[in-house]
């Protein structure tokens, strides 16, 4: 079968890595997802699609008829961390590795061919959590993000979350929005920022892009989480990305900065996590994301995540 990667994830790929470097790997994605079928001796049911944004997922069959799902993705995306993780994790609360054997429980330093492929547990790639009532949503959201916060693999190669935030904060400073305009809202995040990676203290291991599009059904568990970008640090951080989850529902509501600001509490008091620093985390994962969504020429989608900041 050709692998044909489906447009979102081209899409995806060219925002995040440049047109140049995506349109390499994707000329290989052929001969990459052949290798990785050839060698683990899989059948082939189909590519999903519209599917995810880092990888290309394929469904497939095990040598005994067993289903199965393998996800392609290019170096740049680090599948050796997504590996690490999900090893470590060992399907509690997130999809199960199922070519984890050989996968040791650190980060290595190299990136193989080897890497790029993960044979991972079936799930249904096509119901999310988004597909559940807001509230329910979040409710088994919660449930199913907080089993991953568990202590990190001794001697991890994970980066942490102030060394992650401190690549984001430097683009943030060197924007130019050209009026100004932005300013205000762009140095409280930066304060934010700041201020909670001087006062943290916690160490766990983090999904790192957790929302409801990232948690799938199942059959061993109802709600599976997939598709981490890991690190370590505080919890807050994981759950900002969730709190601004279906931003254009509360933009285009009558009520959407109170019920912003109530989203974030009922998040923080149903983990028992501090208000205040999920309130942080969230202003600057908000920004970030709305600023770079400005310079991508994505401006509706810019504007959504900046006007939910700013109810924060």
């Amino acid at each position: 079968m050709g692998f044909e990667p489906p447009q979102r994830l081209v899409r995806a790929l060219g925002r995040q890595y440049g047109e140049p470097a995506a349109a390499e790997w994707l000329n290989r994605l052929p001969a990459l997802a052949g290798e990785a079928v050839s060698a683990r001796g899989l059948d082939v049911e189909r590519v999903v699609a519209p599917g995810g944004r880092s990888g290309l997922v394929v469904l497939v069959r095990r040598p005994d008829g067993s289903p199965a799902t393998l996800k392609i993705a290019p170096s740049l995306a680090a599948p050796s961390l997504e590996r690490a993780a999900l090893a470590h994790w060992k399907g509690w609360g997130a999809v199960e590795l199922l070519d984890a054997a050989d996968t040791a429980d650190t980060v290595s330093t190299t990136t193989t061919a080897t890497d790029c492929a993960l044979l991972l547990e079936r799930l249904q790639p096509e119901i999310s959590l988004r597909s559940l009532p807001e509230a329910k949503a979040l409710l088994e959201a919660a449930g199913t993000v907080r089993r991953l916060w568990v202590d990190p693999p001794v001697g991890h190669g994970f980066e942490t979350v102030a060394e992650r935030t401190a690549r984001e904060a430097a683009a943030l400073r060197a924007t130019d929005d050209g009026d100004g305009s932005l300013a205000p809202l762009v140095s409280a995040a930066l304060a934010a920022r700041d201020e909670l990676c001087a006062s943290s203290a916690e160490t766990r291991l983090l999904h790192g892009a957790f929302g409801q599009g990232k948690v799938l059904a199942g059959e061993r568990a109802p709600w599976l989480a997939v598709g981490p970008e890991p690190l370590v640090g505080e919890p807050a951080y994981d759950l900002a990305r969730l709190a601004r989850d279906r931003v254009e529902d509360l933009v285009a509501a009558s009520s959407g900065p109170s019920s912003a600001r109530r989203r974030v509490s009922r998040l923080a008091d149903s983990l028992d996590m501090d208000g205040g620093r999920l309130r942080g985390w969230t202003l600057f994962r908000a920004v970030e994301s709305g600023v770079r969504a400005l310079t991508a020429g994505r401006r509706q989608t810019a504007e959504l995540l900046l006007e939910f900041a700013g109810w924060l």
